[in-house]
């Protein structure tokens, strides 16, 4: 068992990117995906130049957290999130009843 979260989490394989869902400037509150399909909700204020659709890397350095505006982001979500739509729909294909119920 390792020691905390950050070596846990797949660095490598994964990028580390944070894409905001919905921006409620009234709260103050962003909520983001990242590309494991987590949802996540931070600050609106810790996020550089805030607004729906922006995409952040999200970079650690010892126990400090910086969010880096990161243009490719919004389109690795899009892709992520349609492949899981391919393997879902593959998924769904073969255990369609064959309507001879």
């Amino acid at each position: 068992m390792s020691g905390s979260a950050a070596e846990d989490a797949p660095n490598e394989m994964t990028p580390n990117i944070l894409v905001i869902d919905v921006l409620d400037e009234e709260a103050g509150l962003a909520d983001v995906e990242d590309l494991l399909g987590r949802t996540f909700q931070l600050p609106a204020e810790w996020l550089p130049g805030a607004a729906d659709g922006a995409a952040y890397r999200v970079e650690v350095d010892g126990g400090r957290v910086t969010f880096v505006p990161d243009q490719s982001g919004a389109r690795l979500l899009r892709e992520r999130s349609k492949q899981t739509l391919l393997d879902f729909s593959d998924e769904h294909g073969s255990d369609e009843p064959s309507g001879d119920e």
